[in-house]
């Protein structure tokens, strides 16, 4: 690959990931952003819909025309709601870009699975035709693909925290607890009592217990990378902050091992990742340690009294890692880019 520059679209540069993609785009060095799209805020200068990005990203919101874009761009990235994805990736694809999408509408294999948990498919054509874009389990895969459905963020905390276990076969992988706490970001920009300040400002709560649709896509990536069925109870809570995921998960090991073997394996399994970073003993994962990164802090422990039960915990900015670092991370391995080409920035702390 040469080291000419992209023409990059954003599709939705409004919402969080799309605002968050402009901001780790725009000091990429191989990138132009030569088309900014949306359908609320068409029309409207960008610094309006995304005052953060004034002086820095400038234009206007552009109507998601595809031969527009695919007059400028020869990459594209969708920040679109679930089912909004399909409709924008299919005339995208027909003009010859790389697509990736960071919607759910294409992280799925199985399209009766797809159709359980979201309903019917808008583009059932390219149904499991998507390349599953999780570097750190999927990489090979990556590379050369022009099609990247963008893991959610619940998932990439849950996977790459239980990864190493399931990949060794060190644990039941039909018996994994996964307990996670979000920021509200991850629920998008739109507007909504439930993610209100008065709604969540002093509070924390469970919600879409047994049924929150990451359940299924946690299950397929690690099953990825074991090869075999995996089940997990996943259940995701709220909590009163803007961004970060931390996920703890449980697991019962199939051979009792001491924890300096559970810590030797994970520093094995991830000491060639580049944003995976693997604690010692002595420290935990805080999302305040990973903000505005695409860093993942995962840490193993043993709990001797409860028959060698693990707990692997994981924390992460949702917004990078949980979606547009870990995008351009994909598109970089896609385009033969060196992997961590505009996303390497340490995390904001405090």
């Amino acid at each position: 690959m040469t080291a000419e520059r992209l023409g990059v679209a954003i599709a939705g540069v409004t919402g969080y990931t799309g605002i968050e993609l402009a901001r780790i785009l725009s000091r990429h060095p191989r990138v132009d952003l030569c088309f900014l799209g949306g359908r609320s805020k068409a029309g409207e200068p960008i610094e309006m819909g995304a005052p953060s990005l004034a002086s820095i990203v400038t234009g206007t919101v552009e109507e998601l025309d595809p031969d527009r874009i695919a007059r400028r761009a020869q990459v594209a990235f969708l920040a679109l709601p679930h089912g909004a994805a399909a409709d924008v990736a299919v005339p995208l694809l027909d003009r010859g870009l790389t697509v990736i999408d960071l919607s759910a509408d294409f992280r799925l294999d199985d399209p009766e699975v797809h159709r359980i948990w979201y309903g019917e498919h808008t583009a059932p054509q390219l149904s499991g035709k998507a390349v599953y874009a999780m570097p750190e389990i999927n990489r090979d895969r990556i590379r050369g693909a022009r099609f990247l459905a963008s893991p959610g963020c619940y998932p990439t905390a849950a996977t790459l925290s239980l990864a190493p276990l399931v990949a060794e076969g060190w644990v039941d992988a039909g018996d994994l607890i996964v307990d996670s706490k979000s920021g509200a970001s991850g629920a998008g920009r739109s507007a909504s009592v439930a993610n209100l300040l008065a709604e969540t400002g002093e509070a924390m709560h469970a919600y879409n217990v047994t049924r929150h649709r990451h359940t299924p896509e946690i299950e397929m990536a690690l099953g990825m990378v074991c090869g075999t069925d995996v089940r997990v109870t996943f259940t995701p809570h709220l909590v009163p902050m803007s961004r970060g995921i931390l996920s703890t998960a449980y697991a019962r090991p199939t051979t009792r091992r001491s924890a300096a073997e559970f810590q030797a394996l994970y520093e094995r399994y991830y000491r060639e990742e580049p944003f995976v970073r693997v604690l010692p003993q002595d420290r935990l994962p805080d999302t305040a340690h990973v903000r505005g990164s695409n860093f993942i802090d995962i840490a193993v422990r043993v709990d001797e009294r409860a028959g060698g039960r693990i707990i692997a915990i994981a924390a992460i900015d949702n917004l990078v890692k949980g979606a547009s670092g870990q995008a351009v991370q994909a598109m970089n391995i896609a385009l033969g880019i060196p992997e961590t080409t505009g996303i390497d920035l340490p995390p904001m702390f405090p």
